[in-house]
């Protein structure tokens, strides 16, 4: 089975040169992976000390990892901590801006034998992280037989998963059992990965409950976007065509609100279209002038690094995705206890907090703009309103403390060795 994962690597890697051509992220994701390994020795000629090395697919992933890697630090300060990305959304992103507590970002070398033991051999990690679910098995088996420390992080398991697959799920199941310990996201997850013959495996919650506690606690302060708030504001975050699709008919009913929408794509084309679809004065947030503040109805926030801190002015918040590719980060606004809108999921275990939010009764979900509609009745009144807030308030107290959960148990693992 690892011949033929590993033909599927050289597939993968050869999809990605041609698809490069043609696609911008691909090209990223070939562009930037070259000279990663020059780039990774120079590093190490800097920081010749302990590595902890953290891999995650994308920016979502990143925010899990966060209060791990905050957490870490705290407890052994002389260590350099390394992330790794395998998606040119999370790197790109991240790249920008310092990003406290790690030393050095890099894209994940394609996962071939070669290329796996060539990224371990300069980077001679001493722990390694790896979060939810993006395992490069060339890389795991690599790291093991340096003899590195393996933890998975945010684990979430469905039966689907190949892991569970009676005739070719070995392969992976075998990855799988490299790690040391395992920490998943809910109980379910634990039941299902102990199905698998796993021992070392225990529940510590999603660490981005701590990101985004932290967050609301320090939030970023947008004075010039404060200056223009009147009304009882709904922010829409992380928005596509298809939300979009269900929230302007709301806006033009109800001008007793502002409106902060952030796209998901700050450089999407249907902008323009929603701007004309638009009631009221519509204003782009980069042609604010702080200085002069403008009133307006709805802002279009075409900046990126500023969402999880906009929903400190909201009333509620409406977040997009799911229609889509998959739900975006309703844990943001939750933190802010705050209700939060989203769309309607066919696969409501790939995003736990989903449903989770639901059950707590802070979270809701349309199919419509009619849904929509009705759903915003709702929290108009009072009562509804501070019962879906104190929803949320309990939701974020009884799901914090993942990271210290997760550093008790490596602590102890590395303390044994």
């Amino acid at each position: 089975m690892r011949q033929i994962y590993n033909l599927g690597i050289g597939l993968l890697a050869f999809g990605l040169q041609v698809g490069s051509w043609k696609s911008a992220k691909l090209r990223q994701m070939v562009q930037g992976r070259k000279g990663v390994f020059e780039r990774l020795q120079a590093f190490r000629l800097t920081a010749p000390g302990p590595i902890a090395w953290f891999h995650v697919a994308s920016l979502g992933e990143y925010e899990q990892a966060k209060p791990v890697i905050r957490a870490f630090c705290e407890s052994r300060p002389e260590w350099r901590v390394v992330v790794s990305f395998f998606s040119p959304s999370g790197y790109e992103h991240v790249i920008k801006r310092s990003q406290p507590y790690v030393d050095f970002i890099t894209y994940l070398p394609i996962d071939s034998p070669g290329n796996a033991r060539k990224f371990l051999q300069i980077l001679s990690p001493n722990i390694s992280f790896f979060v939810k679910y993006d395992l490069w098995a060339n890389h795991i088996l690599a790291a093991k037989s340096l003899g590195v420390p393996l933890f998975l992080i945010a684990a979430a398991f469905r039966e689907q998963q190949v892991y569970f697959h009676k005739t070719y799920g070995g392969f992976f199941r075998r990855i799988l059992g490299q790690f040391d310990h395992v920490f998943t996201q809910q109980p379910l997850d634990e039941t299902l990965i102990e199905r698998l013959g796993l021992a070392s495996v225990s529940v510590a919650g999603d660490p981005r409950y701590d990101n985004v506690d932290a967050i609301r606690q320090s939030p970023k302060p947008f004075p010039e976007v404060a200056k223009g708030i009147s009304k009882p504001v709904l922010v829409g975050g992380s928005v596509w065509q298809e939300d979009m699709d269900r929230i302007i008919p709301f806006i033009r009913r109800h001008p007793e609100y502002q409106y902060i929408l952030a796209p998901h794509d700050i450089h999407a084309k249907a902008i323009e279209a929603w701007i004309s679809a638009l009631p009221g004065k519509t204003l782009r947030y980069t042609n604010l002038n702080p200085q002069n503040p403008q009133p307006w109805d709805t802002l279009i926030v075409d900046n990126i690094g500023m969402l999880s801190s906009l929903y400190q002015y909201a009333r509620i918040a409406y977040v997009g995705g799911a229609f889509g590719k998959g739900l975006h980060n309703i844990l943001e606004p939750l933190a802010f206890r705050i209700p939060v809108i989203f769309g309607w999921l066919k696969q409501g275990g790939k995003f736990p907090e989903w449903e989770i939010s639901q059950n707590y009764g802070c979270g809701f979900a349309i199919h419509s703009a009619e849904d929509l509609e009705s759903i915003m009745a709702q929290l108009i009144e009072g009562t509804a309103y501070d019962r879906a807030s104190l929803g949320a308030d309990r939701l974020l107290k009884d799901n914090l403390g993942s990271a210290r959960k997760i550093m008790e148990i490596v602590n102890q693992k590395l303390t044994e060795r």
